[in-house]
């Protein structure tokens, strides 16, 4: 391989790893925004760490810090920076697949426990005084307010004591008003699942940038390796 083609494949993984870097930090921010502008996050306790939001957050932050290590050994043609690199990606990958994996196969469970979690929430908010659980309240009467529904099944989770936050007019009669009659809890899955809907096909885009990461970082390895270069 002459030095000319070993330039044009150090630029190549250089601007992929770049590449790569971009993608994890847009994912990060991607994240952040979602968690900050996310009105149920206290509703769905039980699984918060699979929670969209997190999984963008964590998941770009670890590819941010690899790619960086692959950018600089690209960079300055370092085999250590390059095979670090190389593993830790490769490990990465790994674990998204398994993640996925499980996703599948634990699906129904997921579906379970976010039944449960709705039906804590409301309870929750049932026995609460006035001034307690302020947060549980706003999120759960955000959700009855935006996606039009009302309790977790319908309207006699609630027991009778009907928040206003389930009243179809607008100005609502707090004296006697009408409510949704639908439940929050298939509106909200749905919700769910087209939020990681959009969290799998950004994995799934970065999943392929990674694999052409690793492909190209492969043969450039091997030279510096063949030529006993790359430990400075």
């Amino acid at each position: 391989m002459n030095r000319s083609t070993v330039n044009c494949l150090k630029s190549l993984v250089v601007f992929l790893h770049f590449l790569c870097w971009l993608c994890g930090a847009f994912v990060v921010a991607f994240g952040i925004f979602q968690g900050m502008h996310s009105k149920f996050g206290s509703l769905v306790t039980t699984f918060w760490p699979i929670f969209p939001a997190n999984t963008l957050v964590v998941t770009g932050t670890i590819v941010t810090c690899v790619c960086y290590l692959g950018v600089l050994g690209g960079m300055k043609e370092n085999r250590c920076m390059l095979i670090s690199f190389f593993l830790l990606l490769f490990i990465l990958m790994l674990v998204e697949l398994a993640m996925a994996v499980i996703f599948l196969v634990f699906s129904r469970k997921i579906d379970t426990y976010f039944e449960q979690d709705l039906m804590q929430s409301l309870e929750t908010y049932r026995q609460s005084s006035s001034t307690g659980n302020l947060t549980l309240k706003a999120d759960l009467d955000a959700v009855q307010h935006l996606f039009k529904c009302c309790g977790v099944h319908s309207e006699q989770d609630w027991q009778g004591d009907v928040p206003i936050s389930c009243c179809i007019e607008d100005p609502c009669n707090v004296a006697s008003f009408s409510f949704w009659p639908d439940g929050c809890l298939l509106k909200l899955k749905d919700w769910f699942s087209r939020n990681y809907l959009s969290t799998g096909a950004g994995v799934i885009t970065m999943f392929i940038i990674q694999f052409i990461c690793l492909s190209v970082t492969i043969p450039l390895f091997c030279h510096f390796s063949r030529r006993r270069l790359g430990y400075k």
